[in-house]
């Protein structure tokens, strides 16, 4: 077993530019382990206010899995560029067809997973064109808009992001709170001052529409139902996001694969990320088998 528990066990990551039909992406990459037989790939995708170190610490067991394992920076976030001020930019079709361009550029069919808001735009790419896509993995990520109680955080953060700099609002955070906290799952890893370059790279338009989307997303459990590919839904064991008896329902609707991580919250990846990675290449394996 592999266990990456602290910075001191991360895996040789790969950051570099991943160049599709719609632009470059920021991502970390990383091959299957040497000798390990390739299974396929893994294109991961983070939640509002995160980026693509989310994932660090479940690469390199799902490599030793035998996958390959890509995770991104969206359109706008953190290491991957756009515009400052043009919400457009930001719709959640665009960023969909991004993904849709990403995983062309990792050797599609891909293994597709998606994080709290990045499990709604993967929903969205998987609706639009699901033939780039081998499975999907909803990871604390629920049927529709974020509770109200959410919902009032998020525009809070729209909000000030409306008359404040990127730097301004970072202060206010941490004076709210630390920063995991505060704003959605800032969590990841490499400590304060990571997610503090993490919270200014980011650009306030892909923030301000992309927190929109969360508190107006429709329930699209039924089109996603409709796609004719294996889904599974993941989560920890207790979510301040979406309840878990709603990430439950969805599944049932969506005839899913279900799986609860024992002891994590709303960022599995962070909180246990070796059950996690375990869980994410059960479920691969065995459509690699079917």
């Amino acid at each position: 077993m592999i266990t990456t528990s602290s910075p001191a066990h991360l895996p040789a990551l790969r950051p570099r530019r991943l160049p599709t039909a719609r632009g470059e992406f920021a991502v970390l990459d990383v091959p299957p382990a040497a000798g390990t037989p390739a299974r396929g790939t893994v294109l991961l995708l983070p939640g509002y206010t995160g980026s693509k170190e989310d994932f660090t610490l479940v690469l390199a067991p799902l490599a030793a899995r035998g996958y390959r394992a890509v995770a991104v920076d969206g359109r706008g976030q953190h290491g991957s560029d756009g515009p400052a001020d043009d919400e457009a930019a930001y719709a959640q079709d665009e960023l969909a067809k991004d993904v849709l361009a990403q995983a062309r550029a990792c050797d599609a069919p891909v293994h597709l997973v998606g994080h709290s808001m990045g499990g709604q735009i993967a929903r969205a790419a998987v609706v639009l064109d699901h033939s780039p896509f081998r499975s999907l993995t909803l990871v604390s990520s629920g049927a529709a808009r974020v509770p109200v109680s959410q919902e009032q955080r998020v525009k809070l953060l729209r909000d000030a992001l409306a008359v404040m700099s990127m730097e301004e609002c970072w202060e206010a955070i941490l004076a709210m709170g630390p920063p995991e906290e505060v704003g959605g799952p800032a969590r990841g890893i490499g400590g304060p001052e990571q997610l503090r370059k993490r919270w200014l790279s980011t650009k306030p338009a892909q923030l301000i529409a992309t927190g929109r989307q969360l508190c107006t997303e429709p329930d699209r459990v039924a089109e996603l139902a409709a796609v004719p590919l294996p889904f599974h839904v993941l989560s920890g064991s207790h979510d301040d996001t979406w309840p878990v008896p709603d990430l439950d329902a969805m599944a049932r609707r969506l005839s899913a694969r279900r799986t609860i991580v024992d002891g994590a919250g709303h960022t599995p990846t962070v909180d246990r990320p070796v059950p996690t990675a375990q869980a994410l290449a059960d479920f691969f394996d065995t459509l690699a088998a079917s």
